[in-house]
């Protein structure tokens, strides 16, 4: 297997690539790699200071309802994989290959992305831990099925992304509302948990909604060590079908971004989408209709932040891909060139780097800045090498791959 970031070639020299959707896939899992730089916790040390205060809100994902930087994290990943299919599919026919061959290699993803989401999360455990809920499980649950829409004509698209969204928050808006007496703290959750709804939005509540009885069913079909209650988290294995509308947004911008379409069309197109995006994202929040949920990736998540995907694409297009202004994204490039490769090193190596570099240069070397900072120096000192990694992998042109 050669893995990578679900396009065909993630060098920027590719013709007819984008930098702006390299450099947005870099910054995408920047983003992710920074959670080893602990910056929340400065805010624990410092709680005086406003400054570590947003960006400890900035660094970590909400505790349900709203969102911060660090929960369009996954959202933007999924959103370029989409952004990604209208090149590779180009690529593959300009190369002769076959639909049947694309269609295989597609399924082919799409069972390695479970399957490396689902060993990932096995890491600690005595057996293989079943679950459905990580960013690569539910992108590769629902790849097969946006690869084919893909297929079809663009108005299918968008319908399919309006049928997705809608037929979900059917399936939320008539399903059982959790029962007053119901036992929250038997599913992680405090009785007094402040992020709870009351009558029709309740049924999007933590560990009580639909998506939660489907797993407590469907998790207790394979073997486990003892029976599944819940997600500490509150996340879900049937959000990959909404999440299949965020891939979906990224394939209609993809299409706008391969398009020979003059630039202010295309914007026009962006700003539309954006606006609507976030116009009816905030509606639904706003009226209770459907909360706005990453965990369980509402409806109403997957418009507001499909609205921001679209408004940070068609920034970093505008500058990258018009005004040619791409130096500063460079370290971008190296980490998003192999991004899967990078998203496996760091579940499997920043634990091993971090004591690595403990015993070897001890704690005193990291706390120069004293001990509150300790943390964000052994994170930046782990991060660097990490990145030297795929830089050396870069100037050889080596790019892992599905």
């Amino acid at each position: 297997m050669t893995s990578s970031d679900l396009s065909d070639d993630p060098s920027p020299k590719v013709a007819d690539r984008k930098v702006s959707i390299d450099a947005y896939r870099g910054m995408v899992m920047f983003l992710m790699l920074a959670e080893i730089l602990h910056l929340d916790r400065l805010a624990e040390r410092f709680p005086d200071v406003k400054l570590f205060q947003w960006i400890q809100f900035h660094t970590t994902h909400v505790a349900w309802e709203g969102c911060s930087l660090h929960d369009l994290i996954q959202p933007g990943f999924t959103f370029l994989v989409g952004v990604a299919m209208p090149f590779s599919i180009a690529s593959r026919i300009k190369r002769g290959g076959s639909m049947a061959s694309m269609l295989w290699h597609a399924a082919w993803r799409s069972v390695v992305l479970v399957l490396l989401g689902i060993a990932l999360r096995s890491q600690g455990y005595d057996q293989t831990n079943f679950t459905f809920d990580d960013t690569l499980t539910q992108i590769g649950l629902g790849y097969f099925f946006v690869f084919l829409i893909s297929l079809t004509p663009r108005w299918v698209h968008y319908v399919s992304a309006a049928m997705i969204l809608v037929l979900f928050w059917a399936a939320f808006a008539l399903s059982p509302a959790p029962p007053a007496d119901f036992d929250y703290a038997a599913v992680g959750v405090p009785a007094d948990w402040p992020h709870h709804h009351d009558g029709f939005a309740s049924r999007w509540n933590k560990n009580s909604n639909l998506s939660w009885r489907v797993d407590v069913w469907f998790m207790n079909r394979f073997p486990r060590p003892e029976p599944f209650t819940h997600s500490g988290g509150g996340y879900a294995m049937l959000s990959f079908i909404p999440t299949m509308a965020t891939m979906i947004f990224g394939l209609i911008a993809g299409t706008w971004l391969k398009e020979p379409l003059e630039l202010r069309s295309r914007l026009i197109r962006f700003v539309a989408a954006v606006v609507i995006g976030f116009s009816l994202a905030l509606l639904l929040q706003w009226t209770d209709v459907c909360p706005n949920v990453k965990r369980i990736w509402t409806p109403t998540f997957a418009l507001y932040s499909g609205a921001w995907c679209m408004t940070w694409l068609a920034t970093l297009h505008v500058i990258c891909d018009v005004g040619k202004w791409q130096r500063w994204a460079f370290p971008f490039l190296v980490i998003g060139s192999n991004s899967i490769l990078i998203y496996v090193m760091s579940w499997t190596l920043e634990g091993p780097i971090h004591n690595f570099l403990l015993r070897h240069f001890g704690h005193g070397v990291f706390e120069v800045f004293g001990v509150s900072y300790a943390g964000a120096l052994i994170g930046a000192a782990t991060l660097v090498i990490m990145f030297s990694v795929l830089l050396w992998l870069y100037r050889k042109r080596v790019f892992i791959k599905i």
